[in-house]
């Protein structure tokens, strides 16, 4: 067998800085080429003279600046004889080879002879143990893989000749009658995915493409890296690598998979659009839009491209097939978008760099095509793990309720309504303007049954589901938030999981879960992410800092729609950071955007300030507990059903009595105090508060479990921040080390106990999975639109309109004059006086009356009023009906400022997401792949 004849092109565009290194490293292979010639696309800085130089004027081909490499490559070869044997060597101007690198590549294809196209392994031009590629494959959607983890160092990780879909052309050295038979790079493709389309012909005709890992190769990736101008095409590099993706994976794919790939990018590409609009990026948003349409809008070309292509692409795909990504690395991909969004980092993908799958050495060899290692590494971050943990604790703990969800959901009881009703029952409410209900109210709707209705609508309109989440899954939502939000805050994982998992297990979790309190489960589980964004507000530069008050104003609009408690909490601490730290604009967005987003309901407050302290849902005397001792508040139990034990919190107190003792720290045990001291007299204030409920009905004080759960929060902070200072205790050795075990004892003493104590004794408390309607059927089937049902219960009314109240309608004010009229007319029927009091209800349009759990007296003295009539009687409830024709009640004209005031809203409510969205990119935003 003669020896291989081996000739090299260089191809140089503006590349003067790289190819001298280039060109001493082509000249000086341990095993030299037997031809070197150059190709010069049009230079402006000296290239051409460097060839002409290190290679001879004659042996240097100048074309225009407009050639793409491809076309170089045909020019040249096309003034070269071909001989036998001859390989094609090709070289980048920025791709210098090491100096065995052509004696590796020419002894790997003496091995294997089927392989018709082999490359290099390819490291940074910079820090040269830097992996760039070990071959190449791609999705469906076209999106570069490469195999190689982020910033991935080469340690002999990836050594061996490999099978694999692609090689770069920097360094690829390639059969030439095989060149000649695919028909070399496509003309068309001036720059980017070129290498992808030739080595996909190549494999379609039967031929192998082998990565050879001993044979290594620098790589600037100039092009890509936008480090010189383009001028084989006036497009965006970035419009061209997506095009040209798309373009190559759909011309070679066998035309049913084609039509899912045009599918899957079609679909893909409106999702990226709509990221890339919402991460202010609209040049990458049109990139993608422009890159798309030029395919998609011209099938001649596509048509064409195939038709050039149509020799051995059925029979050659199910080699290809097993080469391409598989689609639970798709996923992932997708998954790492998102989350790159969500961390603030924009939806900019890198260069192709991560997860591509190369076939096995042998050909016989299993394919594994699955994604299991996502999974697998998904499931052991020490996050995940706490979640589920706190998952199957809350499922444990609520499994009376969750069990009497099977029978039927019906969640409610204690502060909760029943959850009635669906997604567009919500959004109907929220944005009518006379609520018929009750006895009718042209007041707004409050702002958390948009949030309800919102989430209600992603759950496919199941307002119970939605419910279930934020009330039910509160735990493990407010630990897996408490994890996330310290990330930066405190960098020991232990210490953070400590933290998470005891303040997901505070007694104010379990307690609101019981008494369905739902405000105070919704704040429970921001009250992280408010000191995550805090932090970031007053430490990151001004660009994150000015998202964060973006961000924490929107969730801070939120929470105080739950609970209108949090934002005066909040809002003195962000004054005082103000004065301590400055931020001024940063802070004064993150306060105004609350009141601003939520004016229209807000005003009510101004005659009724107390309300200020009530949360969503319901306020009852029987879940407040109107004399809280003194360790109550110490320990952070705000009373009330469903608590454990005060001593629970013991060891997180002691825990942060210890912290006291290091000196070192002072101003982080100073503040986390501080914030402790604050909550606690914010609590004390207001348990001693007693409030009306807006809709009437019985006074009780005010329920301290968000100012006690702000509390508890500056000393786990406090405590986690301070952990790294037992370690160095116990080192120490002796009583010391004795001393920082007790207290990491006593530490996870709190978590722990919480965890046991709640699983043993459930959700005491009256939160139900299925509570009955108050509302008797045969009076909700005879009530016809406008009339309604009087309920009592003992010495309490409430009034119905046909259902059960939605989330909110039991909370819309009704003036005091209006509750004292169906007061008195309602204990004049029940004290059996005449039909005056009868006569006033059918004027509320009142049609019954049911009464829930009737006494002997109180049926004796109903059924002697002429002007009802008995329907139904039982020991649960007795229904009455008016003989008196009620009359109809009728909508009051709509208020002209309402719509108005609902567009603002929206709009607001879009701007601030808008702005709160991380929208940052590096000075160069490239998301195509390496040249």
């Amino acid at each position: 067998m003669s020896a291989p004849v081996v000739t090299a092109i260089v191809v140089a565009h503006d590349g003067a800085r790289w190819l001298g290194e280039t060109l001493q490293a082509v000249l000086r292979q341990s095993r030299p080429a037997d031809r070197v010639v150059g190709a010069d696309n049009g230079s402006r800085d000296g290239s051409a003279e460097l060839l002409e130089h290190a290679l001879g004027q004659g042996n240097v081909l100048r074309l225009p600046r407009s050639t793409g490499f491809g076309a170089a490559v045909s020019e040249v070869l096309g003034k070269l004889k071909a001989v036998p044997g001859e390989w094609i060597w090709l070289i980048h101007d920025d791709c210098a080879p090491e100096p065995h690198a052509l004696r590796h590549l020419l002894m790997a294809a003496e091995r294997d002879p089927a392989a018709a196209v082999l490359g290099p392994k390819l490291r940074d031009w910079l820090d040269r143990r830097l992996l760039l590629e070990v071959g190449v494959t791609v999705d469906r959607r076209g999106r570069r893989d490469t195999g190689l983890e982020p910033r991935e160092y080469d340690q002999g990780q990836h050594d061996g000749d490999r099978d694999v879909l692609a090689v770069s052309t920097a360094g690829m050295l390639v059969r030439r009658d095989v060149w000649e038979e695919v028909g070399g790079v496509d003309h068309a493709l001036a720059l980017f995915r070129d290498d992808l389309d030739l080595c996909w012909r190549v494999r379609n005709a039967g031929h192998r493409v082998v990565n050879v890992r001993r044979a290594v190769a620098y790589h600037a990736e100039a092009a890509a890296r936008r480090r010189r101008r383009i001028t084989a095409s006036g497009d965006h590099p970035r419009r061209l690598d997506r095009r040209n993706a798309m373009f190559v994976v759909m011309a070679n794919l066998p035309f049913a998979a084609m039509l899912r790939a045009l599918a899957r990018n079609v679909a893909g590409s409106t999702f990226r659009v709509l990221l890339f609009l919402v991460a202010k990026q609209p040049a990458n948003a049109w990139d993608e839009v422009a890159a798309v349409g030029s395919v998609v809008l011209h099938p001649g070309r596509m048509i064409s491209a195939r038709r050039r292509r149509r020799n051995g692409r059925k029979q050659g795909y199910p080699a290809v097939k097993r080469l391409l990504t598989p689609p639970g690395a798709g996923y992932r991909r997708l998954r790492d978008l998102v989350q790159g969004f969500l961390a603030g980092e924009g939806p900019v993908e890198s260069a192709g760099r991560h997860h591509a799958v190369v076939a096995p050495p042998s050909e016989d060899d299993e394919v594994i095509l699955d994604d299991s290692g996502f999974l697998r590494r998904f499931l052991s971050r020490p996050g995940v793990l706490l979640t589920l943990a706190l998952t199957l604790v809350a499922l444990a703990a609520e499994r009376h309720v969750l069990g009497s969800l099977a029978g039927g959901p019906s969640l409610g009881g204690g502060a909760l309504v029943p959850v009635v009703g669906d997604a567009s029952d919500l959004w109907r409410f929220y944005l009518e303007g006379f609520h018929d209900s009750g006895l009718g109210s042209t007041a707004w709707a409050p702002p958390y049954v948009a949030v309800v209705a919102a989430l209600s609508s992603l759950l496919l309109g199941k307002t119970w589901v939605a419910v279930a989440v934020l009330l039910l899954g509160s735990v493990p939502l407010a630990g897996a938030s408490a994890y996330l939000a310290t990330r930066k805050m405190v960098p020991a994982v232990s210490a953070r999981i400590w933290l998470a998992a005891t303040y997901a297990l505070l007694p104010v979790a379990t307690g609101a879960v019981a008494a369905g309190r739902l405000g105070t489960a919704v704040v429970f589980v921001l009250l992280p992410v408010y000191a995550g964004l805090g932090v970031q507000l007053l430490s990151a530069e001004p660009r994150r800092a000015r998202r964060a008050g973006w961000g924490l104003g929107l969730l801070l609009a939120v929470g105080t729609a739950f609970a209108p408690l949090v934002y005066v909490l909040l809002a003195v601490l962000g004054v005082l950071a103000m004065i301590a730290f400055g931020r001024v604009r940063q802070l004064a967005t993150a306060l105004v955007v609350p009141p601003v987003l939520l004016y229209p309901w807000l005003r009510g407050f101004a005659d009724h300030p107390g309300l200020l302290l009530l949360e969503a849902g319901l306020h009852r005397p029987e879940l407040i507990d109107p004399a809280l001792p003194p360790h109550s508040f110490l320990t952070f139990s705000p009373g009330g059903p469903g608590l454990p034990p005060f001593w629970i919190t013991a060891g997180l107190i002691v825990t942060a009595l210890a912290a006291l003792l290091f000196r070192r720290q002072r101003m982080i045990v100073a503040i986390g105090w501080g914030i402790a001291v604050y909550g606690v007299l914010v609590a004390i204030l207001v348990s001693r508060i007693t409030v009306t409920p807006a809709a009437g009905g019985a006074a009780a004080r005010a329920w301290p479990g968000i100012p006690l759960a702000f509390a508890a929060t500056g000393l786990l902070v406090l405590v986690a921040l301070t952990a790294h200072r037992l370690a160095e205790l116990r080192a120490a050795g002796g009583l010391r080390r004795l001393c920082a075990v007790g207290v990491v004892a006593l530490a996870f003493s709190t978590p722990v106990l919480g965890a046991a104590f709640w699983i043993a004794d459930g959700t005491r408390g009256p939160l139900s999975g299925s509570t009955p309607d108050p509302v008797p059927a045969i009076a909700g089937a005879g009530s016809p639109e406008g009339l309604r049902t009087l309920l009592l219960r003992g010495h309490e009314f409430t009034v119905l309109h046909r259902r059960t109240p939605l989330l909110g309608e039991a909370e819309l004010p009704v003036t005091q004059a209006a509750r004292e009229q169906v007061a008195r007319a309602a204990a004049g029927l029940v004290a059996g006086r005449g039909g005056a009091d009868a006569a006033t209800l059918a004027k509320l349009g009142i049609a019954y009356v049911a009464v829930s759990h009737p006494t002997a007296e109180m049926t004796k003295a109903l059924d002697s009023q002429p002007q009802l009539v008995h329907l139904s009687l039982s020991e649960t409830e007795g229904l009455w009906r008016l003989v008196e024709p009620p009359a109809r009640v009728g909508p009051p004209a709509d208020d002209p400022l309402r719509a108005p005031m609902l567009w603002a809203q929206a709009v607001l409510t879009l701007l601030a997401l808008v702005l709160a969205a991380p929208g940052a990119r590096t000075a160069d935003p490239l998301v195509v792949a390496v040249a």
